[in-house]
Formats: structure tokens, sequence, C-alpha cells
């Protein structure tokens, strides 16, 4: 007897999005083929569409399981009530935890996945650059609300400080994917954040 097509799937779809976000974080989106992803996913082909639709389908639910998993120090460091100093550390000190993981690719997906991308992945590279934006759209707020509140000078661009701040956040990553150990990234953060402006720091109003 042929088994209906209404039979449940014969491998752990979560554990097999994990092991496809790992692939993606690992070589970004382009240079991971569905022939790889199937062998990774420890499926074959056809399950994988059934499954996921297409590679970019997969790849945006990877990238969002990559959020939800690794991602939530960028919202417990900008979601809350501390200040813009005390939330840009913990935001650059969480990504330097992040993205030193033991067991897992070095730096960030949602950073390097889609660096260097073919005109068919434009859709996804777009995807990364929104997500970035967002965060930097969140340092942005918190460093604005601290110029309006006086707890930074009048002077102070949000937008131009919030550009370095991820300028940073973005470095780490690339380090991180070139070698560079914890420490090395701890250390690039506390003098990143030497730069930070006081409020007693003389500017022009």
């Amino acid at each position: 007897m042929t088994p209906g097509r209404g039979r449940p799937r014969s491998f752990d779809r979560d554990e097999a999005l994990e092991r496809a976000m790992v692939l993606f974080w690992e070589r970004g989106y382009d240079a991971v083929g569905t022939r790889d992803l199937a062998e990774a996913m420890g499926i074959v082909a056809p399950s994988l569409y059934n499954a996921f639709t297409s590679k970019q389908a997969l790849f945006e639910e990877a990238v969002e399981a990559y959020a939800q998993r690794y991602g939530g120090y960028i919202e417990e460091s900008l979601g809350g009530g501390a200040d813009a100093r005390r939330a840009v550390t913990a935001l650059l000190s969480g990504a330097a935890r992040q993205q030193t993981l033991p067991d897992r690719p070095a730096g960030c997906l949602i950073i390097n996945g889609a660096i260097n991308h073919s005109p068919a992945a434009a859709e996804v590279a777009e995807g990364l650059r929104a997500r970035r934006a967002h965060v930097a759209a969140l340092v942005e707020r918190k460093i604005q609300a601290d110029v309006d509140e006086g707890r930074l000078p009048r002077h102070v661009d949000a937008g131009h400080l919030a550009t370095y701040v991820v300028l940073v956040w973005q470095g780490l990553s690339l380090s991180a994917r070139d070698g560079a150990t914890r420490d090395d990234l701890e250390a690039a953060v506390r003098t990143a954040m030497n730069a930070w402006p006081h409020p007693d720091q003389p500017g022009q109003d």
C-alpha cells in the first residue's frame, strides 16, 4: 500500500533548520547550494522543497531562527531603560560574546550572510540590510533620547554617533571571521567606548 501524501515528515524540521542555519552562517547565502543544504540537513532535495519551498525561503527562516536564538542580545541591550552608553556597551559586549561562540561559526549571520552577493540574491541581501538598519535605528533613538534629556551634549549628532556604533558592531563580526578571539573583541569594545562623548565635554551648541 502506498502511503498517502499526508504522512508525517521523516525528519525533525527544527533540527534540519538549525543545520541549515549553521551552514549559511559559515558560508553565506550564495556559497551554499541546494545539494549542500540537503546533505547538511540529512534529507533529500524534494523533502527540502516540500518543507521550506525554496532556498531563499529556507534562508529567510534560518535568519529569523538565528535572530531568535543568537541575536536576543540586541533587543535586550537596546530595548530597555538603560542610557545610550550602557545600552551600546551591552550591545557591543554581547556581539563580542555571540560572534565567538564555541562550536559555532565565527561572526554574525545577519552581517556576513550576503556581503558579496549575486544579482539573484539581491532580495536576500536587502532583507539583511533591513535588519542591520533596524539596529542602527534603535541605537540612534537611544542616543537622541540622551541628547534630548541632557545626558549627552547638545552638539552630538545622534545619526553620526549611531553610524560609528554600527561600524564597530559590524567590524567585530568581520574580525571574528578573521580569527580574533573573544578577548580581542572585548578589548576593542573597551577602546571604542573610550570615544563616547560625556555630558560635560565641551562642544559647539
